[in-house]
């Protein structure tokens, strides 16, 4: 048997991989560089808030866990990850 939160993050990471596959392949549809610059750019996007809906969907299932100290010790590396990523 599967457990739960497992089986939602796999969905969100294939739902992720999908995403990134149909617009590589509407890039190479359309062969236009101005609409393939656009979709990267929405690609920026869909990383970040998959990582985000993953890392909570975990942090969730292990919450009972882990101790108060730990926990925030997992919330700080995550906030370091977004800022690294989200960062212009």
């Amino acid at each position: 048997m599967v457990n739960k939160i497992v089986l939602s993050m796999a969905l969100m990471r294939i739902l992720s991989g999908s995403i990134e596959i149909g617009v590589a392949l509407f890039m190479l549809r359309y062969n236009d560089i101005e609409r393939a610059l656009v979709m990267n750019s929405s690609l920026a996007l869909v990383g970040p808030i998959i990582l985000m809906a993953t890392t909570t969907v975990g942090l969730v299932g292990v919450s009972e866990q882990l101790s108060p100290s730990r926990f925030l010790w997992v919330a700080a590396g995550v906030t370091c990850l977004l800022i690294g990523i989200l960062k212009k």
